[in-house]
Formats: structure tokens, sequence, C-alpha cells
């Protein structure tokens, strides 16, 4: 498991909808400079990006409204290390199932994502789950409307799952995604691990 980051590497949060404060505030304590992006000229300056959580369809329409989407798609093609969390996942993945229509993705991670895969906000749960390459003790995972992840391709390795198998936390290459919200619950890991994706990169 990392350390804490030594550098000061520079972090957009997509800041057009969602928990971006949370996703600053968690980068911010682990040394991270961490900015807003909301204008697709600050992405060149990015050493690293956060997708938030909040409503995909919405963050979908205000990216490419605001001129950000196709850039970050490109960004993080060419391997700006990238997390997404719950909505964010889904904004990552390649294909959405139970999507509003017309709704798009950045389409980088080659997975198909389930919206709103536990139902609505009432439905919203906690659980440890057991994630090896995170460390010895589980992470606590608050899910709020989350997705799943109902189908990935061979480069994708699965971080996390609910004991009924359902896949909750991949990565794959310079991108990491999770259905949960470690900002919300305190969980760090996730953030280091991103953080080591930049520092690496």
């Amino acid at each position: 498991m990392a350390g804490s980051p030594t550098a000061h590497p520079r972090i957009g949060v997509l800041a057009l909808q969602g928990d971006f404060r949370e996703h600053i505030a968690s980068l911010t304590g682990l040394g991270a400079d961490v900015v807003p992006l909301r204008r697709p000229e600050e992405i060149a300056s990015l050493d690293g990006v956060v997708v938030p959580g909040g409503e995909s369809s919405v963050m979908d329409k205000l990216s490419r409204a605001f001129g950000v989407a196709e850039p970050l798609a490109e960004a993080i093609r060419g391997g700006l290390p990238t997390y997404g969390t719950c909505a964010g996942m889904i904004m990552l993945s390649s294909r959405i199932a139970a999507g509003i229509p017309g709704q798009q993705t950045l389409d980088v991670l080659d997975t198909t994502v389930r919206r709103n895969a536990f139902g609505s906000q009432n439905d919203s749960f906690e659980i440890d789950i057991p994630m090896p390459e995170l460390g010895d003790a589980p992470v606590h995972a608050v899910f709020i409307r989350a997705p799943v992840v109902e189908e990935h391709g061979p480069g994708v390795e699965v971080l996390g799952a609910l004991p009924d198998g359902q896949v909750v936390a991949v990565q794959q290459g310079n991108v990491i995604a999770s259905a949960f919200h470690p900002e919300v619950a305190g969980e760090d890991r996730f953030h280091r691990r991103f953080l080591d994706l930049v520092h690496s990169a």
C-alpha cells in the first residue's frame, strides 16, 4: 500500500455537478494541488483527473455543453490518470445499461455499467468489502443510487465485488472506477492508489 505522496501533483476534479467538494477535500488532505475542472483549456495543466458522483445524465449534458467531454476523453486515452466514483464510473464506461435516451459517456473504460442498479436513494447501503489489492483491512463502501459493472473486457482488473459477485470496483491501465463513495466514508485508499498512478505516469 502506498505511503503519503511526496510531490504535489495538480489534480482536476470535474466540478460541473455532484460531490466534487468531497473529492477536493480528500485529495487536498493527501497533499495534492487540487483544482475544480470546468473548462477544456484547464485539462492540459493537470497530472490527473477525478470524475465525481452525482447524476450521470446531467454530468454528461453539462460536460458536452461546456466543451469538456471530448478533450477530457482524449487526455484520458492519452494516459491521464483518472478516478471515477458512482456517476463517474458511468461517465468513464464504454457502455451504459438503463441509461436515459441519448446519454453518452467518455468511453475510456471497457465496461458495461448499469445505472441505479440497487434502486432509489432510499435503497442506499453501506458494506465492508475485502479488497486485497488495497490492503488487509476491508474497504468500507457507501453505495448511494449506485451503478454496478455488468460486463468488463479482458484488460479490466476487478478490485472489488459484493458477496453475490457483483463487480463494484475496477481498474484498466490509468483508469480506476468505483461504484461507491470512498470520499463520503473517509476511506482514502482509492485516492492513494489514484495518486500512485499519477506519480508513476
